[in-house]
């Protein structure tokens, strides 16, 4: 396996762990995935500078979090920036009895010297039909 195949597929994983750690209300999964100096803006458009703010924001939303169904993550397009930072775009769906709503995050991921890829910034919008 290439190195940017392997890449990809950890990239994947950090993708899954998302999806993972969000519908088991995770909180400590899903801040374990931040690098420290991450930038983060949530799907209702709150910016939240660093892993402090996001650990704050997440600790009281994601444990109390409530939705019928469930939802899911698919890494739709990976684009390499440099051979240590990608851009990761990803489809977000939530399956609910009212019918399907749907995000469109950008990840930007930076590899660590340890070989792992962290979530270093991301922007989720809301995918409305036109």
């Amino acid at each position: 396996m290439n190195t940017e195949t392997a890449d990809i597929k950890a990239i994947e994983q950090v993708v899954a762990t998302v999806e993972r750690t969000q519908r088991a209300k995770d909180a400590e999964g899903f801040l374990g995935l931040f690098h420290p100096d991450a930038l983060w803006t949530t799907a209702h458009g709150k910016v939240l500078i660093g892993l402090d703010a996001i650990a704050e924001f997440t600790r009281t939303v994601l444990p109390d979090a409530s939705w019928d169904g469930e939802v899911t993550y698919e890494t739709v397009h990976t684009q390499f920036l440099t051979p240590d930072v990608a851009a990761v775009k990803v489809r977000q769906v939530y399956h609910a009895p009212a019918g399907d709503t749907e995000g469109a995050p950008l990840y930007v991921m930076t590899r660590q010297p340890d070989g792992t890829w962290l979530l270093h910034a991301g922007q989720n919008t809301e995918v409305r039909a036109v």
